[in-house]
């Protein structure tokens, strides 16, 4: 049978536009403790501070000591947020504060674990920068370690409060499109702005530093769900100088259900950053130039609906890892950051890094360091 035997839709979908119809309403603005407002400090006052304490100081929380080992850093953040608070370059000299009780430790990986186990021991609360250790073994210690002292333990990955993403694992958690079989993150952005930094001595930089976002919001996505294999393959482009591939691919094998991500770090034209996830009663799309600037979409055999969302990445991310676990802490539960939780986003980016380097299938677990 030709085409025009079967009226020009041989071989093709029966894809019809639905009725626009309302998105359901659901909870996805970052969470606010009802009457909760602890005395707080931040170990580290770097760059990625500034966004620290400007989402804190929006919500209204109480930041009294900020800790650097240069303490011009931490003079220059008081001055700019909280001119109130305390400095100091002892890390200790926080924790021994006795009112403070709940610490942000915005250091790198290497040096944050003894502060952490520091700071759990002086039994405050724990917010640690992403990612939250280098070392799967090492986190289940810690874990044990907060359980212990009876406090929380959560990692900042803010990409989960991001409002394209916390709208779309909402819906997920609500049932809105049902199963999920399958999740395609694709995005091209320019992450050559990490050239001459630090960053750029990160072999695996696209998969770890930045791809562990999306390494974690799958865990969100496919909450309950256990991954089975990890393929991934990392490139470098032809006209690159970045010394890092800046193209890379996952696939993460669930028995019933995969999730794929595409990244291309080197695209200073056209950008896009897109998601797709596939369930058996509808699909939710989400797809913008940047990770701020979003629009979201959900289509059900009630209709299509275009979903309105509020706030960006950097602002609600930070406001939402923070007020996640304040809120935690004043209604006596784990929060949706707890750390146990984080491993298993961390055992995904390992497995996707092991892979990439041996050319096979890796079990998420089984490589436990980087």
């Amino acid at each position: 049978m030709s085409a025009s035997d079967a009226g020009g839709t041989y071989g093709l979908s029966n894809a019809k536009a639905g009725a626009a119809v309302t998105a359901p309403v659901l909870p996805y603005l970052p969470p606010r403790p009802r009457a909760y407002r602890p005395k707080i400090g931040l170990i580290g006052c770097g760059g990625i501070s500034e966004y620290h304490l400007r989402a804190y100081q929006a919500l209204g929380l109480d930041v009294v000591m900020l800790c650097d080992r240069d303490p011009a850093r931490a003079e220059k953040r008081r001055q700019e947020f909280y001119p109130a608070a305390k400095v100091t370059s002892d890390f200790q000299a926080v924790l021994r504060h006795p009112d403070i009780e709940v610490v942000d430790l915005a250091l790198h990986p290497t040096e944050r674990v003894a502060v952490i186990e520091a700071a759990l021991r002086a039994r405050k609360h724990v917010l640690s920068q992403k990612p939250f250790v280098l070392d799967l073994d090492i986190g289940e210690r810690l874990v044990t370690l907060a359980e212990a002292q009876g406090v929380q333990l959560a990692v900042n990955q803010n990409g989960r409060w991001a409002p394209h993403f916390a709208y779309l694992a909402a819906a997920v958690r609500a049932g809105v499109i049902g199963s999920v079989a399958s999740i395609d993150f694709t995005l091209q952005w320019d992450h050559t702005w990490t050239a001459g930094t630090a960053f750029e001595k990160i072999s695996h930089l696209v998969l770890f530093d930045f791809g562990i976002h999306w390494f974690d919001i799958t865990t969100a996505f496919m909450a309950g769900r256990r991954a089975e294999r990890v393929w991934a393959g990392v490139r470098r482009t032809s006209f690159q100088a970045m010394k890092p591939p800046m193209l890379a691919d996952v696939i993460i094998d669930y028995a019933d259900a995969q999730v794929r991500l595409n990244f291309n770090g080197h695209v200073r034209h056209g950008q896009e950053d897109r998601t797709v996830i596939c369930g058996e009663r509808g699909t939710l799309r989400s797809f913008g130039p940047s990770l701020s600037e979003q629009s979201v979409r959900l289509h059900t055999s009630a209709g299509d609906a275009t979903v309105p969302v509020e706030g960006t990445w950097f602002t609600s991310g930070f406001q939402g890892a923070m007020g996640e676990l304040l809120c935690a802490i004043e209604e006596k539960r784990a929060p949706a950051n707890h750390a146990r939780g984080n491993l298993e986003g961390l055992a995904l980016c390992f497995a996707a890094q092991a892979s990439a380097d041996r050319g096979e299938p890796v079990t998420p677990g089984a490589v436990r360091r980087v």
